[in-house]
C-alpha cells in the first residue's frame, strides 16, 4: 500500500474541499447585499403595484420616496406604535399572539388621494402567499391589490397575481352596512356573496383562492381596530 500517495490524496482532497468552501462564502458574502436591496427594490414596486403605480428597477426607488408620505406600525388595538415598518417581518408576527402582533401601515399620495397600503400574509396551497391593498381614505373600500406567492401551480393558483384576478379587487367593501367586517369572498363558480364583497376565484385553484380569502379575512381583522380609528 503507498501510505504516502493515500496521506497526499486525502490532504489535497481536504485542501480543494475548504478552498471552495471559502471561495463559496466569500461570494455569498459579496452578493449578500445585492440581493438585499433587491428584495427591497421589489418589495417597494409591489406596495406601489397595489396603488397602480408602475415602476422598474431603475425608478421604483425614486418614485416610492415621492410617493410614500409615511411609514409606521400599529398594533391590534389600532395605536401607533414604534417599529419600522418596511422591515417588519409578516411570517414572525404572524406567529405571535395577536396582542403582540406588530402591523405595518404605508400611506400613499396618488392621483385619487391619499391611500392606506396594508400589506398581507398567508398560505396558499404549496406555500406562502402574500400581497398588499390599498384603501381609500373611507378605510373600507379597496382601491387595488398586488398579490404574490412563492410556488403555487402555474396557470392554476399562481394566477392570484396576474392583473386580470386582481383589478377584480378595486371597489369592493370591507365592512357591509352595519359596520360589521365581511371581508372579501374569493368565490367559487355558482357561490352567492353581495356583489361589494365578492370576487371570482381561479378556476382550478380552489385551495390558494380559499387561502387568500382567509389570508384577507385573518389579517383585515388584525387591522380592524385601527381602520375604525382611523375613519372615525
Amino acid at each position: 500500500m503507498n501510505r504516502n500517495g493515500n496521506t497526499y490524496t486525502v490532504l489535497y482532497a481536504a485542501i480543494m474541499v475548504i478552498l471552495v468552501a471559502a471561495l463559496l462564502a466569500t461570494i455569498s458574502m459579496s452578493l449578500k447585499d445585492r440581493q438585499v436591496r433587491n428584495t427591497e427594490i421589489e418589495k417597494k414596486q409591489s406596495i406601489l403595484a397595489s396603488v397602480n403605480i408602475e415602476s422598474t428597477v431603475a425608478n421604483a426607488e425614486e418614485i416610492y420616496a415621492e410617493k410614500i408620505k409615511k411609514e409606521y406600525v400599529v398594533n391590534t388595538k389600532g395605536e401607533q406604535i414604534e417599529g419600522d415598518a418596511f422591515n417588519v417581518d409578516l411570517k414572525k408576527e404572524r406567529a405571535k399572539a395577536h396582542e403582540d402582533m406588530l402591523l405595518p401601515v404605508f400611506e400613499c399620495q396618488t392621483d385619487d388621494g391619499l391611500k392606506y397600503i396594508l400589506p398581507l400574509r398567508g398560505t396558499g396551497l404549496w406555500g406562502p402567499i402574500w400581497g398588499f391593498v390599498a384603501l381609500n381614505d373611507d378605510m373600507n373600500t379597496i382601491y387595488g391589490a398586488n398579490f404574490d406567492h412563492q410556488g403555487e401551480t402555474p396557470g392554476l393558483g399562481a394566477e392570484i397575481s396576474i392583473p386580470v384576478f386582481e383589478k377584480q379587487f378595486a371597489g369592493k367593501k370591507l365592512f357591509d352596512n352595519n359596520g360589521k367586517l365581511t371581508s372579501i369572498l374569493v368565490a367559487k363558480v355558482g357561490q352567492e356573496a353581495p356583489a361589494e364583497h365578492k370576487v371570482d376565484g381561479i378556476s382550478g385553484g380552489t385551495i390558494t383562492s380559499k387561502g387568500l380569502e382567509k389570508m384577507l379575512l385573518d389579517d383585515f381583522s388584525s387591522y380592524q381596530e385601527f381602520l375604525k380609528k382611523k375613519k372615525s
